[in-house]
């Protein structure tokens, strides 16, 4: 019988053993992993710049009238013109006739213009209660590649666009979010480690105090929690492109804190591990200097991941609709409660000994949200998981589009992107998945502030 229609056989058979081991390369030692990373910081580089001027510094695009008027500052483009030409002393743009273009302070200032002066019932600038502390929002997964870092980097461009003074905290050593917003992060005394240092070292200047007076051997501290003593995280703070959003960055280097903090801890036992990154934005007063702090973890339940959550008053859980994906997720939220209810555990039975209050762990709101949502080939599963995860999640799948694509491929976030290299309704659709996105992860912001706000004026009255 002929062979001739029969159909080729699949690319796995026919392998032949001699040929595929002319094709390796000698054995790999530990060297070349060295090289591979130096080839790959240069082509990170060469990548990153490609979004960068020609300096090698990330500049924020400016923005048009279109866009101002339509997504920014709630007037009609010809009344936005009227305002401008009445009043010489705003910000007037760069550009011919009315082909305006607006920095991002250019617009800022131009909101608290129509706030002060333009009509009371409309929203020139977003609610944001006095004397309320920021609220830290925590992205996290222990699962990569669910759009943690994109979710994270786009809420807080949103929350930039919105008029808020946001601080980013990079928590992931791949530093993908240090790179969305151009940070410099030479090395881990740039990052959030210091931080942490300084607060088990400050545990153990306390506990070498009762030691003293008990007459026993005080626990040493080596050079590096002398130095993290002297630092703030006003040492690590740095601007970006974005005039209101500053960043703590990450770099490779930071994740030696997965390793450090368990031997601090084994050193003092009595050290909250937990609430390293809680005291350090509290007691350095940085929630009084942000509206929102955003925080993007690593993908992995670690000690970094752990303080980010015992910070945070809103986490957020992104997640694909795939099988896998809503498992790993669930499992994540297991981990989430053996973790914590342990902590929880063990506390408290000392401070019930002690005659102390005990402790809890509460979140204002935890939301899961679907990411990467293809509609013709996901909804079904995507109803399940909103099925089962019920009020924890989003009502909005965030849609993948060709927009969203794009912008990661030049290291930008899709607001940085320019509606002109775009056909303008690939913008629009692409700037609504993220848009919606934050409307409701900003309604359950304000909804926290407003509670918080009762409930303070609440015990001001002295109310039960």
């Amino acid at each position: 019988m002929s062979n001739i229609n029969r159909p080729p056989l699949p690319p796995y058979f026919g392998i032949d053993p001699q040929r595929a081991a002319e094709k390796l390369s000698d054995p790999i030692d530990t060297a070349r992993f060295a090289k591979a990373a130096a080839f790959a910081a240069k082509g990170r580089e060469d990548l990153s710049v490609r979004g960068y001027s020609p300096d090698g510094k990330k500049r924020l695009r400016k923005f048009s009238v279109w866009e101002i008027t339509k997504y920014l500052i709630p007037v009609a483009p010809a009344h936005f013109r009227r305002v401008l030409k009445a009043n010489p002393e705003l910000p007037q743009g760069t550009g011919e006739g009315n082909a305006k273009w607006f920095t991002l302070e250019d617009i800022l200032a131009l909101r608290e213009f129509f706030a002060e002066e333009g009509a009371q019932n409309k929203e020139y600038k977003s609610w944001r209660p006095e004397g309320m502390d920021a609220k830290v929002v925590a992205v996290a997964n222990f699962k990569g590649g669910v759009g943690k870092t994109s979710t994270c980097a786009h809420l807080a461009m949103s929350a930039a666009l919105d008029g808020y003074k946001v601080l980013v905290i990079d928590l992931d050593s791949q530093g993908s979010m240090t790179s969305i917003l151009g940070g410099d992060v030479p090395d881990e005394w740039s990052t959030a480690f210091p931080l942490m240092a300084k607060d088990y070292a400050r545990s153990v200047q306390a506990e070498n105090k009762v030691r003293a007076a008990a007459g026993q051997p005080e626990i040493p501290l080596d050079e590096t929690l002398t130095e993290a003593l002297e630092v703030s995280p006003r040492n690590l703070i740095q601007s970006t492109h974005w005039p209101n959003i500053d960043l703590i960055g990450a770099q490779l280097n930071l994740y030696w804190a997965e390793f450090q903090v368990p031997v601090w801890r084994m050193q003092l036992r009595s050290w909250a591990l937990w609430d390293a990154l809680t005291n350090a934005l509290e007691d350095e007063g940085v929630l009084e200097e942000y509206d929102m702090i955003f925080l993007d973890t690593p993908p992995a339940l670690g000690y970094l991941t752990i303080n980010a959550l015992a910070a945070a008053d809103i986490l957020l859980v992104p997640l694909g609709a795939s099988f896998l994906e809503f498992d790993s997720t669930g499992r994540f939220f297991d981990m989430l409660y053996s973790t914590f209810a342990s902590i929880e555990d063990g506390e408290n039975a000392a401070r019930v000994r002690d005659g102390l209050p005990q402790m809890k762990f509460e979140w204002d709101a935890v939301r899961t949200l679907i990411t990467r949502f293809d509609a013709a080939q996901q909804t079904d599963l995507a109803n399940v998981v909103q099925a089962y995860f019920g009020d924890f999640m989003t009502t909005f799948r965030q849609d993948l589009t060709a927009m969203v694509g794009q912008a990661g491929e030049q290291v930008n976030g899709i607001y940085e992107a320019d509606y002109r290299e775009f056909n303008r309704d690939t913008y629009v659709r692409g700037r609504e998945a993220f848009d919606r996105t934050w409307a409701e992860v900003k309604e359950v912001i304000l909804g926290s502030w407003w509670r918080d706000q009762q409930m303070m004026e609440a015990e001001q009255n002295g109310e039960a």
